[in-house]
């Protein structure tokens, strides 16, 4: 192997699919730990004496980030919807739909311009372009539970993108959104801040409306579009 990327882990997701069907997603820390070995292999031909740690950590987010992706990209289009990595709107030159997703999602700042919020995946409709979800996908809760907070707080408040929930998928691995009775402040952003996280575990997890084991996520959405 030459390179580990996103399609290297997609393809050992494959391997626990097999295993255990669709709670496949409940062994996303595992798959990492096995990845992570794999990466560094790769990784230490090239650079023997590089810092394989800061590498990792960078690969590990976007690739589970295209992960993510990968697992409800099926669904998502069974639904008659669109799933699209946010980045990809920040291209200069769009289709015409997505063109329109992008001034959708744009925010106006005033004297300031309009700007694009940060964006992991976009799940839109692809006959009127309306955005109706934005999913925030972090492997930690620290990498920017903050900022989701944020960006849902300037969509409910401009009168174009108010409809846009706002959700965080995670496999909380330091385990912030665990409890619900003495929450840590992560968890509290999520239950006041934000539409809903859904987590990606095998850990025991006291689940609330705000707070769900990933396998609810498919049929939340349908729920939002009927």
């Amino acid at each position: 192997m030459e390179k580990f990327t996103a399609t290297e882990m997609i393809a050992l997701y494959a391997n626990y699919e097999r295993k255990y069907g669709k709670k496949a997603y409940k062994y996303i820390s595992e798959l990492f730990k096995e990845a992570k070995e794999l990466h560094k292999i790769v990784f230490l031909k090239k650079k023997p004496n590089g810092d394989h740690g800061q590498s990792w950590r960078s690969f590990k987010g976007k690739g589970f980030e295209k992960l993510l992706a990968h697992i409800i990209a099926k669904e998502i289009e069974a639904l008659g919807l669109v799933l699209i990595n946010g980045k990809k709107l920040e291209l200069k030159r769009l289709s015409k739909t997505l063109q329109k997703v992008k001034e959708n999602l744009t925010l106006d700042y005033g004297e300031f311009g309009k700007h694009l919020p940060d964006l992991d995946i976009v799940i839109y409709n692809p006959k009127n372009a309306k955005v109706l979800v934005v999913i925030s996908s972090k492997v930690t809760l620290r990498e920017r539970i903050a900022q989701s907070a944020y960006w849902k707080l300037k969509f409910a408040n401009n009168p174009t993108t108010k409809h846009i929930k706002i959700y965080f998928v995670t496999p909380d691995e330091d385990k912030t959104l665990t409890n619900k009775q003495g929450a840590k402040k992560g968890r509290a952003i999520v239950e006041v801040d934000l539409d809903g996280s859904y987590v990606m575990t095998k850990e025991p997890l006291v689940e609330s409306n705000k707070v769900k084991l990933f396998e609810h996520f498919i049929e939340d959405l349908k729920q939002l579009i009927r």
